[in-house]
């Protein structure tokens, strides 16, 4: 089976892609490499923005996964009309092309964060979305606009992930667990902003089991799938991290706890994802703190910005290199 992989070289893919290729799949991705390429040298290349792709690049494939777009809130409130154009309007188009080119199956990259503000209860995919952020919007547009493509010979398959943590060749060090794991070895501090609020926290490892498991689907399932390793309040993970790192590095980690107000609240239910795909997540926020642990000689230069897509972003967007672009998660 042939793959191409949009925004494979990003976080995710880095990490998803070598086990495709374990599995004996062809891949290849359509990237622009704004964090450089940390994919095996057998993955072939596409060194195009998406809406440069056509119908006739896409006839060699069977699947087509969506894994590029603007990655969190923090890039989307930057520049809210590039988040609309590149995670809502890119994986639509791309989407389109791909059932034009009848390739057999689309995976798209969503997000709980379509959830916005929940009640203390388990939202499961027939609860209504409410986000007001354009991050949280722009997902749920890029969902909707896949799902319609949905017919009897192609396939969608939109997965709603928690925040993704771990280790990755393509580093990040702005997401929930590893930015704590980073404030606490270079300042020996975690910061928690609200501890109450709830997060669906999905280790990378299982993000990349989920899309296998999609992957392998039968050809008739489509649909919307949360995936999670676990439902942690932030101040758990904090407790978690903070005890994981004292427990295996002897080192001694303060928590600073604040109050501020956040509307982004929510948990979730991954039982379809576990009935219908076979998911089941094997990870958890401690399994991701040894994971960080067994890889911190890779990532202790702290501050490069590269591990920071806000900081990235911004500095492309100053050089007019973001336009309608492929920009990996």
């Amino acid at each position: 089976m042939r793959l191409l992989v949009a925004g494979g070289a990003g976080y995710l893919g880095s990490v998803l892609i070598p086990r495709l290729l374990d599995r004996g799949y062809n891949v290849d991705v359509v990237e622009l490499f704004w964090f450089g390429n940390h994919l095996p040298r057998e993955v072939g290349v596409l060194n195009r923005d998406i809406f440069q792709l056509t119908v006739a690049d896409l006839k060699p494939y069977d699947q087509v996964i969506f894994l590029a777009g603007l990655s969190n809130d923090p890039m989307a409130e930057y520049s809210p009309s590039k988040n609309f154009i590149l995670n809502a309007a890119a994986p639509a188009y791309l989407g389109y092309i791909a059932k034009m080119a009848k390739v057999k199956r689309y995976l798209y990259a969503s997000s709980c964060s379509v959830y916005g503000y929940t009640e203390n209860e388990l939202y499961d995919e027939t609860r209504q979305v409410g986000s007001s952020y354009p991050y949280g919007i722009s997902k749920l547009q890029g969902e909707q606009a896949a799902l319609q493509l949905t017919s009897e010979d192609f396939s969608v398959i939109c997965l709603r992930k928690g925040t993704i943590s771990g280790y990755s060749p393509r580093m990040r060090l702005d997401l929930i667990v590893n930015t704590m794991f980073k404030t606490a070895l270079r300042d020996g501090v975690i910061t928690v902003n609200n501890a109450s609020i709830w997060r669906p926290i999905l280790s990378i490892e299982d993000a990349a089991t989920a899309y296998i498991r999609a992957v392998e689907a039968n050809a008739r399932i489509s649909g919307v799938f949360n995936l999670a390793s676990g439902n942690y309040t932030v101040g758990e993970v904090a407790d978690v991290v903070r005890a994981r790192i004292e427990e295996r590095l002897d080192r001694r980690i303060n928590l600073c706890i604040k109050h501020t107000q956040d509307f982004r609240n929510y948990k979730v239910s991954v039982d379809k994802a576990a009935n219908v795909l076979s998911f089941h997540p094997t990870g958890s926020v401690q399994s991701i703190v040894d994971d960080l642990i067994a890889n911190r000689s890779k990532f202790e230069d702290w501050d490069n910005p590269l591990y920071s897509n806000i900081h990235t972003f911004k500095a492309l967007d100053a050089r007019d290199q973001v336009p309608a672009m492929v920009y990996a998660q």
